[in-house]
């Protein structure tokens, strides 16, 4: 049977040296009261390693760790996973690991240990100093983005792969072109948008003030990827327009918040446990932990089928009739905090913007689409 999955495993759980005053992952710290040591145990990282292997079908097994920061687990950490991967690798299979990090805790030695073994490193920047600073602070109230871009440079000097991952809330997203330039002129070649979406009281449509308006968002995308194609296209890779793009030539989404249903983008926590989503790391998606279930036993659980599905079970009227449902699929669960202009519940708190979004570059895509029939 095959599987296509990416695990965000955890190191150090929550764990982190910055405080983002957005972040939804720092109440997690004591989401286990078995949480046990503050880094994985070196038997326990063998055992997710094995499980991990046996569970992928691919020919690349690809390790995602995150966090926290998870760069807080020091470089022997990672050391021991590398030893451990190379020495339950299939004959045939390959190694890809990614990390996601502030940026922050780069130095030399990381980032050499990271080129020589080819990692592939997200680094967050929400733009400027002016404007990641608004958000993107130390533990203290200090600002972190000096030592962010020195860590991008550190990744650049020593070649290690990299993505610049922006989180795009009320503030930045007044700047689309600001945004987009700076990370140019940084000489960034994959670049993620991640709309920034707090709900103030569960499924009521309220946000914070933090949280980026729907068509605002749309209007950034759109200004960013008129620019984009008029002088970057074929330079730099931007995942929301390489997921639409996808479209063009009847592609399934990569990216699970674009899929027809999800659940394939589950959490290893620091303590073995094992939950549905990054999103969902709670009692209720909880579905077991590798001690006692194998990777693959969970992946293929009737509890994560289930989650994965609801998905597309719940998807209002309204999105089912839209005429760009296929770039989008209803976009990720915790989103769906608000009610379709007819009242139907479920509707992604983000439609109206993507929705505008899609549809501005649908031209695109059809042109792409049609040019690509011609040649085949």
């Amino acid at each position: 049977m095959e599987r296509e999955f990416q695990i965000f495993v955890k190191p150090v759980g929550a764990t982190c040296n910055l405080r983002c005053s957005y972040c939804y992952y720092i109440g997690k710290q004591d989401v286990s009261q078995n949480a046990g040591s503050a880094l994985m145990p070196d038997d326990l990282l063998e055992k997710y390693i094995v499980q991990h292997i046996e569970a992928t079908t691919d020919e690349t097994i690809m390790f995602s760790w995150h966090g926290g920061e998870p760069l807080l687990a020091g470089i022997d950490f990672f050391k021991k996973a590398i030893k451990f991967q190379r020495k339950h690798l299939p004959q045939g299979k390959s190694l890809l690991n990614g990390i996601q990090t502030n940026g922050t805790l780069l130095n030399d030695e990381f980032c050499s240990f990271m080129a020589s073994e080819g990692f592939i490193a997200g680094i967050s920047i929400d733009g400027p100093a002016v404007l990641h600073d608004r958000y993107r602070l130390t533990k203290e109230r200090g600002t972190s983005f000096a030592r962010v871009i020195n860590g991008y440079k550190l990744l650049k000097r020593h070649g290690v792969k990299s993505e610049v991952l922006c989180v795009v809330g009320s503030i930045n997203a007044d700047y689309p072109l600001e945004v987009y330039r700076f990370f140019r002129e940084m000489g960034a070649n994959y670049i993620t948008f991640l709309p920034l979406v707090i709900p103030l009281d569960g499924l009521s449509g309220k946000v914070t003030p933090d949280t980026v308006g729907s068509e605002t968002f749309g209007n950034f995308l759109i200004r960013i990827f008129d620019e984009w194609v008029g002088k970057d296209i074929g330079k730099i890779k931007i995942q929301i327009f390489e997921e639409a793009m996808r479209t063009a030539f009847g592609q399934d989404h990569t990216l699970c918040i674009f899929k027809v249903n999800c659940g394939g983008v589950p959490v290893v926590e620091r303590n073995g446990d094992f939950y549905s989503c990054d999103h969902y790391v709670n009692c209720d998606h909880l579905i077991g932990n590798i001690k006692e279930m194998t990777v693959a036993e969970m992946l293929d659980s009737p509890k994560q089928k289930e989650f994965g599905k609801k998905k597309s079970l719940a998807l209002p009227q309204y999105c089912k009739e839209c005429p760009v449902l296929v770039s989008c699929n209803g976009e990720c669960p915790k989103n769906r905090i608000s009610v379709t202009p007819g009242g139907e519940p479920g509707l992604n708190y983000l439609c109206r913007g993507y929705r505008k979004f899609f549809m501005h570059i649908q031209p695109f895509v059809e042109t792409v689409r049609n040019t690509w029939l011609l040649q085949k």
